[in-house]
């Protein structure tokens, strides 16, 4: 199987190349450059492993929550590849590919993972997706403000990462966290996107590239933002 996949929700702009089993990925960050940086980020990809657009099987996004600049960036963008070559389009929740990245090495096998990124305006997007052996699962996907933050952590390993946690310092502290189970620096990446997409088509969730739909969580942008 062949897929390229993206991820442009935050301010790192990423893609991926899954080839057969083995995942080829580059990464920035450039907050606002997604636009310029995103096609040459898969004709990099393509360029190195020296096959053709021709040849891939779909196309996988990252559709959120996020930034929606990034993310409706990220859906046009995979939607143009995949019409041009009449490929289907992977969804992929860009949560869930944050949650994946703590399974990625490190030993660690926590029961439930949070993902959370800072949503601006004084609050946060998060989800609280389950291990399933070496999965981040899916799970519902909410935005609210950290204080009102309440998670029903399952027994066992906890584990939490995303921006949430450089925007809003206290929130580790408020779930009970120790530093060591939170990477505050981590964002989503297309590398984890590509992954999850392999499953998802496996389980036939590829859709028509006019049916793949950005998940936004928040329709509100226009409020002021709250203070920290």
């Amino acid at each position: 199987m062949r897929l390229i996949a993206l991820e442009t929700a935050t301010e790192q702009c990423s893609a991926a190349l899954y080839l057969d089993g083995e995942i080829h990925s580059v990464r920035v960050r450039a907050a606002r450059r997604h636009g310029e940086l995103i096609l040459g980020q898969v004709e990099q990809l393509l360029r190195e492993a020296d096959i053709p657009r021709g040849s891939l099987d779909g196309v996988a996004v990252g559709r959120g929550p996020g930034a929606f600049t990034g993310v409706r960036l990220g859906l046009g963008v995979a939607q143009g590849m995949a019409f041009a070559l009449d490929r289907p389009v992977v969804p992929i929740s860009t949560l869930q590919a944050l949650a994946q990245q703590a399974l990625q090495g490190g030993g660690r096998r926590p029961t439930a993972v949070l993902a959370a990124l800072d949503a601006r305006m004084g609050e946060i997007y998060w989800s609280l997706c389950p291990v399933r052996g070496e999965r981040a699962g899916p799970a519902a996907e909410q935005v609210g403000a950290p204080a009102a933050l309440e998670v029903a952590w399952p027994e066992g390993q906890r584990y939490a990462l995303g921006s949430a946690f450089a925007a809003f310092p206290d929130l580790a502290m408020a779930q009970g966290l120790e530093l060591s189970a939170v990477d505050a620096d981590a964002l989503p990446d297309a590398r984890e996107v590509a992954l999850l997409a392999v499953d998802a088509w496996e389980r036939g969730e590829a859709v028509a590239p006019e049916d793949a739909q950005p998940v936004y969580v928040r329709d509100d942008v226009a409020r002021p933002a709250a203070p920290r």
